[in-house]
């Protein structure tokens, strides 16, 4: 089994308009609300190349049930903790040809009461040889260090897990030993000191990290293979959306290696999913015959 964990999801909502611009009315001329947060995102992915998923969220209020039942319209389980207080955040993307403008809420507070629920429900889940997908920023009232905490559990029980995170809580995990991670160019940077996409890879590599993919957004993504940095290069498509592509990523390259692909088969499967994601409007994703049509 797949398990997606998304610890502060959304609705991600989205306007197109002709031009933005400051200090005026922006007239939408299309809008879409979808189900958001990284973890849904790599669910919805998956589903797409007809894996089945479980997501797994913290969510409060009449934006928590749409998205639950969204998640469920759509074919994917979906195990929540239920806050008692708070509503799940809206993030909003305006979008004008190729130039978007992103802003996102912050999310409701997670009382402890909730966080116990959390890793209570992740403990009664978690089977030997199960990928748990833990993805996306922290809510506030958790610690940078539950990230840290939920991969020690998952580890004991046996999981692997993927971990797409940024900033302290991606520190405070390393040392917990996640299976594999993925951050972007600039989180790599940010982690390591190192400005230079290979030198910060040689960074994880010192560190005892091989399985690391740094993605390099249209320039592809760097990784280690047998202790050999390789560079993948996307398809050439026409950028619609970038929201939303680097969960693809992490939908096809877990894809792959939850079905035993090699590490660069599921890297090159992933990218093909970013891609195409990334070539759709709002957040969407394809379907298993647009990425095999794209992957070859």
């Amino acid at each position: 089994m797949i398990y997606t964990l998304t610890l502060n999801p959304a609705i991600d909502r989205e306007y197109r308009v002709p031009e933005i611009g400051l200090n005026s009315v922006l007239r939408a001329s299309e809008t879409r609300s979808d189900p958001g947060g990284k973890g849904f995102n790599v669910s919805r992915m998956l589903a797409g190349l007809g894996q089945p998923s479980t997501a797994i969220a913290m969510a409060g209020g009449k934006a928590g049930e749409w998205l639950e039942q969204e998640l469920n319209d759509r074919g994917i389980a979906t195990h929540f903790v239920w806050l008692d207080q708070g509503e799940t955040r809206t993030n909003t993307t305006v979008v004008a040809g190729h130039d978007h403008l992103k802003v996102n809420e912050a999310g409701p507070h997670i009382s402890q009461k909730a966080a116990e629920e959390l890793f209570a429900l992740v403990e009664c889940l978690v089977q030997p040889g199960d990928w748990w997908v833990l993805a996306g920023s922290l809510p506030p009232g958790l610690p940078s260090s539950a990230y840290a905490g939920l991969i020690r559990l998952i580890k004991h029980e046996g999981g692997m897990v993927f971990l797409d995170t940024a900033g302290e809580s991606l520190k405070q995990a390393l040392s917990s030993g996640p299976d594999w991670i993925k951050p972007n160019d600039k989180e790599a940077a940010d982690l390591t000191g190192e400005s230079d996409p290979a030198a910060a890879l040689k960074w994880f590599q010192d560190a005892g990290l091989t399985n690391v993919a740094i993605s390099l957004g249209k320039d592809g993504v760097l990784f280690l293979e047998e202790d050999n940095p390789i560079h993948l290069m996307p398809p050439t498509i026409v950028e619609q959306n970038p929201i939303g592509a680097g969960d693809a990523f992490v939908g096809g390259m877990v894809y792959g290696l939850a079905n035993d692909q090699s590490h660069s088969e599921a890297i090159r499967l992933g990218l093909v999913c970013g891609a195409l994601a990334a070539s759709k409007p709002g957040t969407d994703f394809g379907t298993r015959e647009e990425v095999d049509a794209l992957l070859k």
